[in-house]
């Protein structure tokens, strides 16, 4: 424990390296997020038994990264109100957007697989929301669990915050490559095209990361932070505006007005209770 806590990079690369291991053979061999289920959920589950084993090793609770009972209704109310709100925002945008193209846009619920160059599979049954939801819950757990609990818990000490923060953001980001280098492996894209899409998902997850981040320390907990994840994770799967021509044609417009506007508006919140002194400013 005394060598993690001085070497806290070490520890956490060598984490980071054993879950990404798994995250890759799911995504380039199991490849569960094409089956009927669509979702890759069976790297995060051994995840969060990773992090189980990695709280033991190194003395911490679950409460000691987040995961504190008494803050849990209340941080999940406000991270899907919170959510709830950014996406509406977004969605109506879209809505408007389609009008002005002169279509007739609709929203329906169906489930579908998110990919960042279409959704796939849609399924309508409700077993299948259930398993979308359920997923997207794995998702979540595991994510916030690993990269804003353990990460930033084990590196807080030594480091500064802003240090902590984007050391965290980034390996978040690195984490959303699975998928670019899947799709040059079978062809169905080039490598420029890949390195693009690589690049835009390492971007936008990062501000994400970033978000997710400032949501913790503001709250002292990992719940609103999960919460508005799984909001941006489960509802991209499972609420769709279609029009006579396809389905979510302007998603990436949709995604890009919920991110950028809840990243601003929780950095905002940010700085101005880090300036009232409502958190520590290290």
């Amino acid at each position: 424990m005394i060598s993690v806590k001085k070497h806290p990079v070490r520890f956490i690369l060598l984490f980071y390296l054993v879950c990404f291991v798994f995250r890759a053979i799911e995504y380039i061999f199991i490849r569960t997020d094409e089956s009927v289920i669509g979702e890759a959920f069976i790297h995060k589950l051994i995840g969060i038994v990773l992090l189980a084993v990695a709280l033991r090793a190194v003395h911490y609770k679950w409460s000691d990264i987040g995961f504190r009972k008494e803050q849990a209704a209340r941080g999940i109310c406000l991270g899907l109100l919170f959510g709830g709100i950014v996406y509406a925002i977004a969605y109506v945008s879209e809505i408007i957007l389609q009008f002005s193209a002169g279509n007739s846009p609709s929203l329906q619920f169906f489930a579908t697989s998110y990919s960042a160059q279409g959704n796939q599979v849609m399924q309508a049954g409700g077993l299948f929301v259930f398993i979308c939801i359920v997923g997207n819950i794995i998702n979540v757990i595991m994510e916030e669990g690993v990269f804003r609990g353990l990460f930033v818990k084990l590196t807080e000490e030594k480091y500064s915050f802003m240090k902590v923060c984007l050391l965290s953001s980034l390996l978040f980001g690195v984490w959303h490559i699975a998928q670019p280098v899947r799709n040059v492996l079978d062809g169905v894209q080039s490598p420029m095209g890949a390195l693009m899409l690589g690049l835009m998902l390492v971007g936008t997850s990062m501000l994400g990361g970033i978000q997710y981040v400032l949501m913790y320390k503001m709250t002292g907990a990992l719940w609103a932070g999960m919460a508005a994840h799984f909001v941006n994770n489960a509802i991209v799967n499972l609420l769709h505006v279609v029009t006579a021509s396809g389905i979510d044609e302007m998603q990436t417009v949709r995604i890009t007005i919920a991110q950028a506007l809840s990243f601003i508006v929780v950095l905002i919140l940010f700085l101005i209770r880090r300036k009232a002194g409502a958190i520590a400013p290290k």
